[in-house]
Parts: structure tokens; sequence; C-alpha cells
């Protein structure tokens, strides 16, 4: 058996998965978000470890001989979070998370002061982006800045503490900026820039590789025999890329979670720094991918589902259904929606755009409401799949993956917009768990096989050619918007 593990932002999950890739059982822990100030975000890193445990408990009850037949770990996380340790492995302050925004300032001036950085770094520096954070710790926490002995990112804190061991693989470095994406190594003067050094960074391995094995201490409080080695993993997008099969040149998928991003598979970097178009290490060697992320997608239903006082997304979205089949064209009176609630990344970098509805009149319903929310997210990925194909990276077919997914609706509205067949995957939800749990077998020397093994295909969605005139005219109208969205903060 492979313990696969992934640290969501909002939920840590876990998996036990057999040699031949089927999943035995899974488990999951919810986990809470600080928001101290305005555009902040974070968690505390031992809720992670706490949350791990009780995940890994749930495990071993539902499936006893199973969880004791594990031989192997893999990891998947959030990334671009900051986990700040001092000489001590002890945690100087809460982590600094992807979506936080208190460096806006700061990955301008890395921006401006370094601009040819990008192409070596596979980004534009961001405020979400892990290298920025550093330097606003460094302006204005001094004291905490001057303690650091070693920054790690959110899933390499679990690895600390199962295995003692301060290690990161490259496709989560990728996201830090620090990392020389061709070289897949640190990226000295980068480090230097946010007034840090090589030894106070983690040790680097390829995702499929063993990093350390399993503490003495941690097989003990686990109740699992050792030696298991845990392999390097990688970040939630690249191996949940591994989980789906998406591993070769020409393949990419859709994720549609708390954020969203379209992901075209590479064998070389690929990016469009210009474009706010990242491209990553992926998750196993000698692979890239480049990628359009954006920082709300399935969060933006979840909200206008608050809003209007529904009871969940689902009955939202049955309204929508009924009232707006996608078999019809929308009504003329339909709103528009900026998915701008967090800000943006590919293709505006801007984490102080926000979103806004256009277009609303006394007969403006939910459905309608409902609808132009789901579009806009549409229309966001549209924008960041451009962005995407600039890079020269190549957008076929899509799997769709994410909690977004559950809806054949949203699915078949996502078709039409982005004008690709889109796949829907059974067990597409526990995908970056699977991925980690294969990382685990190759670090194990088991299961070469495994990584280009894809999930069944659930439903598939093609476009429909009656929508394309509307939807191509409300998209030009939704792009000729973001001028005036801008303004409002300039």
């Amino acid at each position: 058996m492979s313990l696969g593990i992934d640290l969501g932002t909002s939920e840590l999950k876990a998996i036990l998965l057999d040699e031949s890739g089927a999943v035995l059982t899974h488990a999951g822990v919810r986990l809470n978000i600080s928001r101290p100030q305005a555009g902040w975000s974070e968690q505390n890193p031992d809720d992670w470890w706490q949350a791990c445990l009780a995940a890994l408990h749930q495990l071993r009850q539902q499936q006893p001989d199973a969880y004791a037949r594990v031989r192997c770990i893999g990891l998947s996380g959030q990334m671009h979070g900051a986990v700040l340790l001092d000489q001590s492995d002890q945690v100087l302050r809460p982590a600094i998370l992807w979506d936080d925004s208190r460096a806006m300032a700061q990955a301008q001036l890395l921006g401006h002061e370094h601009p040819e950085f990008a192409d070596v770094t596979g980004s534009l520096p961001m405020a979400g982006l892990t290298a920025p954070k550093l330097l606003w710790l460094r302006e204005h926490e001094p004291q905490v800045f001057s303690q650091i002995s070693c920054v790690l990112s959110p899933k390499d804190y679990l690895r600390l503490r199962l295995t003692g061991e301060r290690i990161s693989d490259v496709s989560d470095a990728a996201g830090t900026l620090w990392l020389d994406v061709r070289k897949r190594d640190w990226f000295e003067p980068m480090l230097q820039a946010t007034g840090l050094e090589l030894t106070q960074m983690p040790r680097l391995v390829e995702g499929s590789a063993s990093s350390a094995n399993l503490s003495a201490s941690a097989a003990s409080l686990l109740a699992l025999q050792q030696p298991v080695p845990v392999a390097g993993g990688g970040g939630d997008n690249p191996v949940s890329a591994v989980g789906i099969g998406a591993i070769d040149t020409g393949q990419a998928f859709v994720t549609l979670g708390t954020s969203a991003a379209i992901v075209a598979i590479t064998d070389r970097v690929a990016g469009n720094p210009a474009s706010a178009v990242h491209s990553f290490c992926h998750a196993l060697p000698q692979r890239w991918y480049t990628m359009g992320a954006m920082l709300a997608g399935a969060s933006c239903l979840r909200w206008v589902t608050q809003l209007l006082g529904q009871v969940n997304e689902q009955t939202l979205l049955q309204l929508v259904e009924e009232r707006l089949p996608l078999t019809q064209s929308a009504p003329v009176a339909t709103p528009l929606f900026l998915p701008y609630l967090a800000g943006e990344r590919t293709p505006h970098n801007d984490p102080l755009l926000r979103g806004g509805f256009m277009n609303l009149a006394h007969d403006t319903t939910p459905a309608m409401l409902g609808y132009a929310v789901l579009e806009g997210v549409g229309f966001g990925l549209l924008d960041a799949m451009h962005a995407v194909q600039s890079a020269g990276a190549v957008v076929g077919q899509c799997s769709l993956v994410g909690g977004g997914a559950r809806s054949n609706y949203w699915a078949q509205l996502l078709s039409n917009i982005l004008d690709r067949e889109i796949c829907t995957l059974s067990g597409s939800e526990l995908s970056a768990c699977i991925g980690a749990a294969k990382l685990g077998f190759l670090a194990y020397g088991r299961g070469r096989d495994l990584p280009g093994q894809g999930m069944p295909v659930k439903e598939r969605f093609v476009p429909a050619a009656a929508q394309q005139e509307m939807l191509q005219a409300r998209y030009q109208k939704f792009r000729g918007l973001f001028a005036a969205a801008q303004a409002l903060h300039n």
C-alpha cells in the first residue's frame, strides 16, 4: 500500500492506494483559514500536522489490514506558502498562504529591479508567490526574519514532522520564485534579492524520488513499520496531473476548486511571464507544465449562493439549469460577471482587481445571477487559455477536476466557452491524493506504469456549435469591462 496525503487549503485528505492504482479508502479533515487583516491569509502549520494525524487515524480505523501494509508515502500540497523555521525547527509565525496579497509592493519591486529573472524562474513576481512574502517579512517583521533558519512550503512541513528532514521537491520549489526552472535547482540571485542565502533553503529532490524515511518516532506515532520512504511529492496542480495521468506533452486539464487554473503539460519550459503565465517543473523528471491561474474559481459560486440566500450550491445550480437551459441562448438581459473576487493572476496579474455584475435590471433573477457567475468564471478560464497558448503550449481536449467538476451544467458551459471537448473523471476529487500515492510507489521502486494511468471518464461534453456566436459576443463584452474594473482601484 501507498499512503497519499494532500494538504489543501480548506481540507487535508489522505488515501490508501494499492499497486493496481485502486483507492481502498480515503479520509478528510477540514482546515480553517485565519484572515487577521484585509488581504491576509494564514494557517498554523501545527493544525496541518494535527489534521494529518486525525486523517491517518481514520484510515487505520477504516482499513486496519491495508493500513498495516503501507510501505511508502507521497505528499501533495497547496503551493506558494511560507513556513518559517528557527534553528530548532520551531515555527516562527503562522504560515502565509498562496492567496495572501500583502506583498504586492514587494512583488512589484522585485519585478522592477530584476525583470530578467522572470525567464529563469518561470513567472513574474506576484504577491501570492513565496519570494515577495519574505521581502515583506524582512521589512515588516525584522525580528522574525532574523531568526529564519529555513523556509519550507506547506506540504514540506508535514515531511519535516514525518522524517525530521528539511527537504522539498522541484515542482513545489518552482512555485516559490527561487528556482531556476530549467536547471531544476535553486536560483541564488533571487534568494539574495529577498535577503536570503542558499543555506536557508531545503534540499531538493524530484517528486518521484525518495526524500527520506519515516523517522522512528513518527513510525511509532502512526503505527507504521519501518522503513517507509517518503517521496519528494509535489505541489497540488502537478501532483493532480500525475493523479489523472496527465504526464505527456499535449495533455491538458482544468482545475475548478477554490481557485481555478488551466494546465498544459510540456517537455520544455514554455512560459509567457508578460501575460502572467507560469511555467513550472512537473512532479516527474524532465517534464514541465504551463499554467494560467485564476484566484477565484468555484469559490465564486459559493459566494453568490450565500449572497442569494440559497440553501447550497446544488440548489442554485438546479435553479439555473431549469430557468436557463444551455439548449437556449441566454436572455439579452442576463448580467455579465467579472470573477475577480480575490484579484486576478493570469493574464492580468492584479491582486487589487475586484469582481462585479454589469447589466443588472429590475427583472434580473437569482437564476440569471447564478448563470452569470458560472459564465464569468468560464470567460476567465478562456482568458487564461489564450495566455497559455501564447506561451506555445498546446491545449486540446481537457479533463475537468475539482469541486466544480460535479456540475454537468457547468462542464457543458465550459466546453461551449473554451470550444474544447471536456471530460469529467470518476474519482477526480482525490486526484492530488492519488498522484501523491503514485509518487510514493515510484520512490519505493514500484509502480512504474502508474503515473500514466488515467481515471475512468465519467462524462464527455462537446462544444455546442449553436452557442458559439452568442458566447463570443458576450465574451467580447466581458473583455471590454476589464478597464473599468481596473480603474476603480487606480
